[in-house]
């Protein structure tokens, strides 16, 4: 069990995690693992972020659940949640790569303020996390939640730092990490 990778990317907001996860996701791909989950897409107007997407990696089916002219209950800061859209969309899709035993790796990008209103993603986040199946997740920096602590108290957790310096090489090493420890495809 301590030979599955299970890696955090966490970092400051807008620093690239996102961007660190698909270019690892994309390189893991090419070398014919098949992956799954849900990653979050900035919404732009402008060039500002004015909200995010939740999208299904494999399906690539998304949807805006946060937004900044949403008028929700839930709020992060500016943003107004929609947590019927993450359920909807992101937590099948974890759902779908811990259960599909033609999923080799699992993603989850992000475990933030946001997605952790909702109990449901809380709850697969856990069950993508005690399975056998290697992870990458990103994780909130500043968070304090109970998940976060988990997460980051985790044995068999590694957690690296995106940082504006490193941004382009920890993808390189992320994917080291990766192959060493990914069974052989044959």
């Amino acid at each position: 069990m301590d030979d599955i990778p299970k890696i955090g990317i966490t970092g400051m907001p807008s620093v690239g995690k996102t961007q660190t996860l698909i270019k690892i996701i994309e390189k893991i791909e090419k070398s014919g693992y098949k992956i799954e989950g849900m990653i979050t897409r900035p919404v732009l107007k402008n060039n500002k972020r004015v909200g995010f997407y939740v999208e299904d990696w494999q399906t690539k089916e998304n949807e805006v659940f946060a937004h900044i002219d949403f008028d929700q209950k839930d709020r992060v800061g500016k943003y107004g949640v929609d947590l019927k859209v993450l359920e909807r969309i992101g937590v099948p899709a974890i759902e779908k790569a811990i259960s599909d035993e033609e999923v080799d790796v699992i993603i989850i990008d992000e475990i933030g303020k946001m997605e952790m209103l909702s109990e449901k993603f809380c709850s697969v986040v856990i069950d993508a996390l005690d399975s056998d199946k290697p992870i990458l997740v990103t994780l909130h920096k500043k968070s304090r939640t109970p998940l976060l602590q988990d997460i980051r108290r985790r044995d068999d957790m590694r957690i690296l730092e995106v940082t504006t310096v490193n941004r382009n090489l920890l993808p390189y090493k992320i994917e080291k990490i990766m192959a060493e420890k990914l069974p052989p495809l044959f």
